[in-house]
């Protein structure tokens, strides 16, 4: 194949090679497209053109909501809908420290606009503390009025230090002086004490004192030590559990939980000798803990972003969680103390922090959980699974082979493929992205011991993901002390994409061996995330990852590839070419239709896309997970749009692009990193791969369309932003479950293609 420019008119085109990302010194948009409704054009579409999307930070909290609706379902395992609650209240913890923080140091800053909602930063911050005040009373009621009384039905209760038996308390008496009070550190607040630092995400106890001499009232605050249990578990003999035992409760017998703080609180006396405690009260703060790094004006990436964690520590509050009933002296104060707003408050039933409630998630009661799944080996792979280590390349050579985790097994196929290159005397080269990965990686391991064993390994490391900063760092240091080759990838750009290139020495030359993915290389997350890989020997992709590498690592701006499409320069422009062409096949009388599997979409160039190819009558199918500012249904705008959105036992993370393409040999079909975001358009290198073995592309257009099919399990997105679940039939019996239906394919013995 010859290399050409993708074309940019529309029409029947033949499939270009795609321009790849542009050089460090390239002109690129900088406008903050967090907020900007960048391509939005008002007059192809009318006087009304920003209601055609919807808001990103309450479609947002739509998502969360649903994961809410999970743990409101009395049909889900009760220790699952115990994980959902702490799901929900993980991802609310980051919204706020994130998404509200960003948007109020833009509207301090002068820097936020209207969003491309039409709504002004203004309104979006008071729409999300509305929506984010009835989600998180109504997450309280879900635990106190549903969950929690169901644990009790099973044993499993949750209970203040008082309602134990005399013989419990004693032991957890003794327990309190031996494991919890050498730790904790009272902080008084008085003129010789200013009001303490309250770190972000803390539990804390404000508490009340007097002076029995002066009679004087004081306030002083303990911290919850966070590296303690959060819930003391006591068993059906009174006996406290050791942390490390927490989750190992018996399959049958009662088992008691007692919050930290209460535990804390009821010892408060021993902690204030002298003291009277008159009241305590549980409260939480969440501050902004975005990072920003000026990559530009730092000679060193690696020690500019030790600095930015450090200073994330002390960012302002943007949300303070008090626990019902506080005094009205006590709350006057910690508004007044932390500088927050009214409209920042939220007054909530003890316990606070759901999160914690993830250790009561993991109790060993295997009746309580969804049936145990262990992940299988791809069916081409399992056939060398116990040949020798070359052999995994032999079953790669046969053919493309398409993953499908978590019910294919990653550590059988990934994880293999590069202990296998590592420890493979023919392989001269690893090449290899890591944007998060697991504290014990057997990624790196492998990387390691290919270097130490002479290998030229190249790891990409991406240091600036989100809450993986430190654990990135502390990577990237240890790869580099085993003679890794790491890089941090382009200046201003964050390096998302999934990718490995293996260089092996055979008989008849060099040959690559690439895996491209959708998801990170974790082992660990790789068993909950639903995602998809290609593992080939392709020529052509061996071709584009090594000239992609190359780009990374060095200077490499004129790049071109085959199979690839690279962001930021053609990711979004491919995407709206194919939809374009969609449409004008659909005026030609040939069939047309788009098919796209992401996590979200917010990009408005590629919204607009769509509306324009609805208009014209062609089929949108679109499964989204978590945010989504497209309105499906709109008379004259996205009628032929059809939203829906799965969520359930496995995290659905995979992303697919598809188009009926119907001028050429069959669809076409992308899987990659990407999602329709500004953040990954623009922001950061993404790859998306096309699949070309018929089999494969087969396969991913009907999981599409079984996740789009009435008789599945799912949500859908209505033209006023309104999720609605269908989960039932007419009759109430249960829709498909379609994470089941794929746990079911690989229990049954496989057919070869």
């Amino acid at each position: 194949m010859t290399d050409q420019p993708l074309p940019r008119s529309v029409g029947v085109q033949p499939r270009p090679h795609i321009a790849a990302v542009p050089a460090p010194t390239q002109a690129r948009d900088t406008r903050d497209p967090r907020d900007a409704s960048a391509g939005a054009d008002t007059d192809e579409f009318g006087d009304d053109a920003r209601a055609r999307f919807a808001d990103r930070e309450l479609s947002w909290l739509a998502f969360n909501q649903r994961v809410l609706e999970l743990a409101e379902d009395p049909a889900q395992p009760l220790l699952e809908r115990v994980r959902y609650l702490a799901i929900f209240a993980s991802n609310l913890d980051e919204f706020f420290m994130v998404r509200v923080a960003g948007l109020k140091r833009r509207i301090a800053t002068g820097l936020a606009v209207t969003a491309a909602s039409g709504m002004s930063p203004r309104q979006v911050l008071e729409s999300i503390a509305e929506r984010a005040h009835e989600l998180s009373e109504r997450h309280a009621r879900v635990f106190t009025d549903s969950v929690q009384p169901a644990l009790a039905k099973e044993g499993i209760t949750l209970v203040p230090l008082d309602d134990l038996g005399a013989d419990e308390q004693d032991r957890l008496h003794k327990y309190f002086r031996k494991q919890i009070f050498p730790v904790l550190t009272p902080l008084a607040v008085d003129p010789a004490h200013p009001f303490p630092y309250i770190s972000g995400l803390s539990l804390n106890l404000g508490v009340v004192v007097v002076n029995p001499s002066t009679g004087k009232e004081h306030f002083a605050r303990v911290k919850v030590p966070p590296l303690l249990p959060r819930f003391i578990a006591v068993d059906a003999r009174g006996r406290p559990s050791a942390p490390s035992a927490q989750a190992a409760a018996p399959e049958r017998g009662p088992i008691s939980f007692v919050p930290l703080e209460d535990l804390i609180g009821h010892h408060l006396d021993q902690l204030f000798p002298g003291m009277e405690v008159t009241a305590h009260h549980t409260f939480r703060v969440t501050r902004n803990e975005d990072v920003e790094v000026e990559e530009d004006d730092a000679e060193n990436l690696l020690q500019a972003m030790e600095k930015e964690l450090l200073r994330r520590r002390f960012g302002p509050p943007v949300r303070l969680e008090l626990a019902e009933g506080i005094h009205p002296r006590i709350r006057e104060l910690m508004i007044r103390e932390l500088g927050v707003a009214e409209h920042e408050v939220y007054e909530l039933p003890a316990p606070l922090d759901h999160t914690g409630l993830n250790l009561i998630a993991d109790l060993d009661r295997s009746d309580l959980h969804y049936p145990r799944f262990v992940p299988t080996t791809h069916r081409h792979l399992a056939e060398v699974e116990s040949a020798k280590a070359s052999d995994v390349f032999a079953a790669i050579r046969e053919r493309d082979i398409l993953l499908h985790h978590p019910y294919d097994s990653f550590s059988t196929s990934v994880q293999t493929f590069l202990q296998q290159a590592a420890a493979d005397p023919d392989v001269l080269a690893i090449k290899q992205t890591l944007y998060r990965t697991s504290g014990d990686s057997p990624i790196v391991d492998a990387l390691i011991d290919a270097a130490e064993a002479g290998k030229q390994v190249l790891a990409l490391v991406e240091i600036k993901a989100r809450f993986d900063e430190q654990a990135n760092i502390s990577w990237a240091r240890k790869l580099e002390q085993a003679g890794v080759h790491v890089v941090y990838g382009i200046v201003g750009l964050k390096t998302h994409c999934k990718l490995s290139l293996v260089v092996r020495q055979e008989p008849d030359g060099l040959r690559r061996y690439c895996h491209v993915g959708t998801g990170n290389y974790n082992p660990k997350t790789a068993r909950l995330y639903t995602d998809l890989g290609i593992l080939t020997s392709d020529p052509e992709v061996g071709q584009d990852l090594t000239r992609l590498f190359n780009q990374l690592s060095g200077y490499a701006p004129k790049s071109r590839f085959h199979r690839l499409l690279v962001a930021p320069r053609s990711v979004r422009t491919g995407l709206v070419e194919r939809i374009d062409r969609e449409a004008a096949n659909h005026l030609a009388g040939h069939p047309a239709w788009v098919k796209i599997k992401v996590n979200s979409v917010v990009d408005e160039a590629t919204i607009d896309a769509l509306y324009r190819a609805s208009r014209v009558g062609v089929p949108i199918d679109l499964v989204v997970r978590g945010i989504c500012a497209v309105r499906p249904g709109v008379p004259g705008l996205s009628e032929t749009i059809r939203v829906r959105s799965i969520l359930g036992r496995f995290l659905e993370h995979s992303r697919v692009f598809a188009f009926a393409d119907a001028t050429h040999d069959g669809p076409e079909v992308f899987i990659g990193s990407a999602d329709l975001m500004h953040r990954n358009l623009d922001r950061r290198v993404e790859t998306l791969v096309r699949i070309v073995d018929p089999g494969h592309v087969d396969d991913l257009v009907e999981m599409i369309d079984a996740s789009m099919d009435d008789g599945t399990a799912s949500w859908h997105l209505g033209p006023d932003d309104t999720w609605v679940r269908h989960h039932l039939d007419a009759d109430g019996a249960p829709l498909l479950d379609l994470q089941q239906r794929y746990i079911a394919s690989r229990r049954r013995p496989s057919r070869s293609r």
